[in-house]
C-alpha cells in the first residue's frame, strides 16, 4: 500500500500538469490577472461560409481574451464544453455589459456583434470549439492548454 501510494506521489510530481506555470514571475497584487501574465488575444470570426479561426496552444495559468466576431450574414453559434469546463472563466463582456458566469457551453449570435471572453486556461488537454451542426474542418479550432 505505501509502495502504491509512493508511486502515485512521484507520477503526480513529474505529470505536465505540475508544470504548468503563469507566464511571468512576479505577479504582484493582481496575481494570475496581472498584466506581465496575458497572452496574445485570440480572435474568431463567424461568418457564413468563412473558416472560424487557427489552431491556437495556451499555457496553463495564463490569461487570455477570446474575441468573438460575428458578420450577421447568418444566424451562427460556436460551442466548446471541453473548453469552457478546462478554463476559469473571469467575465464576457457584450455591448459593454459584464457578465461573470460559472459556466457556458455555447453562444449565439442571431445579429452581427462581438463578444469577449476573458479566462485563465487551467486544465491542459486538446479542445474543440466550433460551430455547431457543421462538418468543414475550417468550422472548427483546436486549443490546446498545455
Amino acid at each position: 500500500m505505501r509502495k502504491r501510494l509512493l508511486l502515485t506521489v512521484i507520477a503526480c510530481l513529474f505529470s505536465n500538469s505540475a508544470l504548468a506555470a503563469p507566464l511571468c514571475a512576479d505577479l504582484g497584487f493582481a496575481g494570475l490577472l496581472a498584466k506581465c501574465n496575458r497572452g496574445e488575444t485570440i480572435p474568431l470570426t463567424l461568418a457564413s461560409g468563412q473558416a472560424l479561426g487557427e489552431d491556437i496552444t495556451l499555457q496553463s495559468g495564463a490569461y487570455y481574451k477570446l474575441e468573438i466576431t460575428a458578420d450577421g450574414s447568418a444566424e451562427l453559434a460556436i460551442e466548446g464544453p471541453s473548453f469552457f469546463r478546462a478554463i476559469w472563466m473571469n467575465e464576457i463582456v457584450i455591448n459593454k455589459i459584464e457578465i461573470r458566469p460559472m459556466a457556458i457551453d455555447s453562444i449565439e449570435f442571431d445579429k452581427a456583434g462581438t463578444v469577449e471572453l476573458s479566462f485563465i486556461a487551467i486544465k491542459p488537454g486538446r479542445h474543440i470549439v466550433r460551430i455547431p451542426g457543421s462538418t468543414g474542418e475550417s468550422q472548427q479550432i483546436t486549443i490546446s492548454i498545455q
